[in-house]
This record gives structure tokens, C-alpha cells and sequence, in this order.
């Protein structure tokens, strides 16, 4: 397996990781209070299915702005880990998600526009 493939399945695990994360957290391990639950996914899991079919089709110009996307969800991992700590350990998790699907997006991004460079 090479460099593209690690890193194309690096991106997807971290997403994908985001995605099941986000769901279960906000779901069922840990309902906002004050907040309609459905609100809360919402705005937390619709922003990550925009570059969701570029991804599933390898698209580099999508693995490259998704990336951008994940450095939300790392912030947002952050302010959770260091704002509550009940919810540190999941909060943990959605900073390694999303350090996975950023490094992952962005060198694939690279090693596979590099691929399609050469092959003109």
C-alpha cells in the first residue's frame, strides 16, 4: 500500500471517526441541556456531510478544503476538553478524529494532486 492510500483511508477513518463520534455523543452519552438535541446535531454533523461524496471519490480538491473543516471540529474538541470535564475523554476523541481527517485530507491532497500532476 502506498503513501496515497495510507492517507486516503487516514482521512476517512478520522472523519467517518468525527461523524459516529458527534452522533453518539450529542445523542446519547451526552444530551445538550438547555438545547433541543436535534438542533445540536444539526449544526454539529450536517457541516460534515457538504464534502462527503468528494471524499468517498477520492476528489484531492475536496480532501483540500475539508480539511479546513476539521480544524472546527478540533477547536470545538479543545474548548469541550478543557471547558467540562465529565465529557473530557469524548472530547479527546473528537481531537484525535479530527487531527486523523485533517493530516490525512491534507496529505492526500498533496501525494495524490502530485499523482495526477505527473500522469499529464
Amino acid at each position: 500500500m502506498n503513501r496515497t492510500h495510507i492517507t486516503y483511508w487516514t482521512a476517512l477513518g478520522g472523519y467517518f471517526g468525527l461523524l459516529v463520534l458527534l452522533i453518539a455523543w450529542i445523542g446519547w452519552i451526552s444530551p445538550p441541556q438547555g438545547l433541543p438535541i436535534s438542533i445540536a446535531l444539526f449544526f454539529m454533523t450536517v457541516p460534515l456531510l457538504f464534502p462527503l461524496r468528494g471524499l468517498l471519490y477520492g476528489r484531492p480538491y475536496t480532501f483540500a478544503w475539508a480539511s479546513f473543516l476539521a480544524l472546527f471540529y478540533f477547536i470545538h474538541g479543545v474548548v469541550e476538553a478543557y471547558s467540562t470535564p465529565e465529557d473530557r475523554y469524548l472530547a479527546l476523541l473528537e481531537i484525535v478524529f479530527s487531527v486523523a481527517f485533517y493530516t490525512g485530507s491534507m496529505l492526500y491532497a498533496r501525494f495524490r494532486g502530485r499523482e495526477l500532476k505527473s500522469a499529464d
